[in-house]
């Protein structure tokens, strides 16, 4: 009876265990056409022994991101499997691996510090654009304001001294039209003192 098409005594002698670094070279469908995809990562653990459900499961770290995948030791879907590195481990399940990991990424948040740097989109450009424009249009119609305002003020001002000077030109003419009695003429006579002069 067959279980699988690959041959099944390579992979079961291969000895993949715990704590092996393993590159698994893994078949993908795309289009219609099909690719290989290399996954290299540390073997956590191995279930199953050798029988036709065995699996082992494969951890990376891609981008600061754990990723695990479950293979089927006998998957046809597997084209390939290499042992990169062997290294000597106390456990069969290597699972604590998860928690270290997380342990080291909260040490080293520890010396981080937040930052916010980024680039300008063009629509966040295309709006401080507008805004810029806008205040300076705003800018602009507040200035020509006061400019009318203060040219209607010089106006008042120029029309008041005009005024102050029409009239203090009249009040001249009429003074200049007024004759002034001259110091050496003498008052005419009344009719009474000419009278008491006759008598005399």
């Amino acid at each position: 009876m067959t279980i699988s098409p690959v041959n099944m005594d390579d992979r079961k002698n291969l000895g993949i265990k715990a704590g092996d670094t393993v590159k698994v070279h893994q078949k993908i469908q795309d289009k219609g056409k099909t690719r290989i995809q290399i996954f290299e990562g540390l073997v956590l653990a191995r279930k199953h022994g050798s029988e036709p459900g065995a699996t082992f499961t494969v951890r990376k770290v891609a981008s600061g991101v754990g990723v695990e995948k479950i293979y089927p030791l006998y998957s046809p879907n597997i084209d390939k499997i290499e042992i990169v590195k062997r290294a000597k481990v106390r456990r069969s399940k290597l699972y604590y691996i998860r928690e270290k990991v997380n342990r080291e990424i909260k040490r080293q948040m520890r010396r981080m510090r937040l930052v916010s740097i980024s680039t300008e989109s063009g629509i966040e450009t295309a709006a401080r654009v507008a805004s810029e424009e806008a205040e300076a249009a705003k800018q602009a119609e507040e200035a020509a304001k006061v400019a009318e305002e203060a040219a209607a003020k010089d106006a008042e001002e120029r029309a008041a001294k005009e005024a102050e000077v029409i009239e203090t030109t009249e009040v001249t003419e009429e003074v200049a039209e007024t004759p002034e009695e001259s110091p050496d003429e003498a008052p005419a006579e009344t009719p009474e003192e000419v009278k008491v002069e006759k008598k005399d």
